[in-house]
C-alpha cells in the first residue's frame, strides 16, 4: 500500500480544509465565518462533514483511510450507533464501514455542559474493488466530526477530473444535515444530488439554520449553479427572533447571496410539517418524560396565544416566506418557493411519523430526496 497526500484537491463538499498537527480538518463553513461566531453548538456541527467526500479516479483495489473522529454521545440515553462512511464506485454504492475509534464528546442533556474523552485514531480498509480505472468516492460520516490522518492505495490515486457536472449549495437546518438518515449519502440533500447528477455542497447545519450573516456570505462567496435556503424550523425552536424582525432578516440573507450570484436560480424552501411547531411558538425542549425512559424526544414550550406577541411558529413563517417571495419576485425571476410540506406533509405524517417529533428517519430521507430532485431540478 502506498501513501497518498491528502490534498485540497481529493476534497469535495468543503469550504475549508484546516491542517492539525496529524491531518486535514474539513469544515463547512470559512474560517472568517467561524470566527464570527462562539456557539458552540455551531462549531461542532459545521466540523461534522455532512455531504463531504473524498472524490479521486484509480486502478487501486484496496484502499486504507486513517481517521480520528469524534462521537456524542449522551447522559442517560443509550449511545448512538457510529457513523457510517460510505463507498461509492462510479458513483455506485458497493460498501460501507464505520471507525471503531476516536474521541467522544459526553453530553448531559439536563445541564448542557460536555466531557471529551480522548481515544486513538482508526483505520478503514476497503478492498475488492473492480480492478480497472474507476471514479472513487468516500463519503465520511455525517454526524461525526472527522479529522482526515492518512490514505493509502494500491495503485496511484488523482484527483477526480471535471466531468462539467453543476454545482447545487443548500443550507438548512439538522433535517438537511441529516438527522437520523442512516448513512452519507442517505441524507436527503445527497439523495436529491444523486438523483439529479449535480455536485452538492452541504450546508446544512444542525440547530444553526438561523439567518446568519456569516453564512450568507460563505453562501455569496462560494460557486454554485443552484442555491436552496430551507428556513424556518431552528428559528421556532430555538425562539430565536419575533416577526418584526424576521421578514427584514430573511431579505439581507437573500440579498446577500444575491451580491455574489445576482442570476443564479435561488430556490427559498418553507418547513417541512412538524406538528409540534405548526402553531405552538417555542422554544423547544427535550421531553424529560422521554429523557426518563431513555429516548430523545422534543416537546413545543411556547404558548399559541404568544403568536399574538410576535411568536413565531410554523405556519406563520410559511406565510411570510411566500410574502417576501413574491415581494422580490417582482425584481427577481430566478427566485422561487417551494413549500416545504410538498417534501412531507400530512398525509407523509401519517404514513412515517417523525419518530422524535422533530427530525425525519431514514426512510422520510429517501422520500424527501426524491421529492426535492422532481421539484427542483426538473426545469
Amino acid at each position: 500500500m502506498h501513501p497518498t497526500p491528502l490534498t485540497a484537491g481529493l476534497v469535495r463538499g468543503a469550504l475549508d480544509l484546516e491542517r492539525t498537527e496529524r491531518g486535514l480538518l474539513p469544515h463547512r463553513l470559512p474560517a472568517r465565518a467561524r470566527a464570527q461566531c462562539s456557539d458552540p453548538q455551531l462549531a461542532m456541527v459545521e466540523s461534522q462533514p455532512s455531504g463531504v467526500r473524498l472524490a479521486f479516479r484509480t486502478r487501486a483495489t484496496a484502499l486504507e483511510l486513517d481517521t480520528l473522529p469524534t462521537k456524542r454521545n449522551y447522559v442517560g440515553v443509550p449511545s448512538r450507533p457510529d457513523g457510517i462512511y460510505d463507498l461509492l464506485v462510479d458513483g455506485e454504492l458497493t460498501e460501507q464501514a464505520v471507525a471503531r475509534g476516536g474521541d467522544t464528546l459526553v453530553v448531559d442533556l439536563a445541564t448542557g455542559s460536555t466531557e471529551r474523552h480522548r481515544g486513538p485514531a482508526a483505520t478503514l480498509s476497503f478492498s475488492g474493488l473492480p480492478d480497472r480505472d474507476k471514479d472513487v468516492e468516500i463519503w465520511l460520516p455525517h454526524n461525526e466530526t472527522t479529522e482526515l490522518l492518512a490514505l493509502r492505495a494500491d495503485a496511484p490515486v488523482e484527483p477526480l477530473p471535471d466531468r462539467g457536472r453543476k454545482v447545487w449549495l443548500h443550507h438548512g437546518s439538522s433535517i438537511s444535515h441529516g438527522s437520523d438518515a442512516t448513512s452519507p449519502t442517505g441524507i436527503w440533500p445527497a439523495r436529491a444530488a444523486a438523483l439529479a447528477g449535480w455536485e452538492l455542497i452541504n450546508l446544512g447545519l444542525g440547530g444553526s439554520a438561523l439567518l446568519d450573516p456569516f453564512t450568507a456570505r460563505a453562501m455569496r462567496d462560494t460557486p454554485a449553479d443552484l442555491i436552496s435556503v430551507k428556513i424556518g424550523i431552528n428559528l421556532v425552536n430555538l425562539d430565536l427572533m419575533r416577526l418584526r424582525a424576521f421578514a427584514p432578516a430573511v431579505h439581507g440573507f437573500l440579498d446577500t447571496i444575491r451580491d455574489g450570484h445576482p442570476d443564479t436560480p435561488l430556490l427559498v424552501v418553507s418547513p417541512i410539517l412538524c406538528p409540534i411547531h405548526e402553531d405552538t411558538p417555542g422554544p423547544g425542549a427535550f421531553d424529560p418524560e422521554a429523557l426518563g425512559e431513555g429516548r430523545l424526544r422534543f416537546v413545543a414550550t411556547g404558548d399559541p396565544a404568544e403568536r399574538a406577541a410576535g411568536k413565531l411558529t410554523l405556519t406563520v413563517i410559511r406565510e411570510e416566506l411566500a410574502r417576501v417571495v413574491e415581494q422580490r419576485r417582482a425584481d427577481d425571476p430566478h427566485l422561487r418557493l417551494l413549500d416545504g410540506r410538498a417534501l412531507y406533509g400530512e398525509r407523509d405524517h401519517a404514513e412515517l411519523p417523525l419518530p422524535d417529533a422533530l427530525h425525519p428517519d431514514a426512510a422520510t430521507h429517501r422520500l424527501m430526496g426524491e421529492r426535492f430532485a422532481e421539484l427542483a431540478f426538473r426545469d
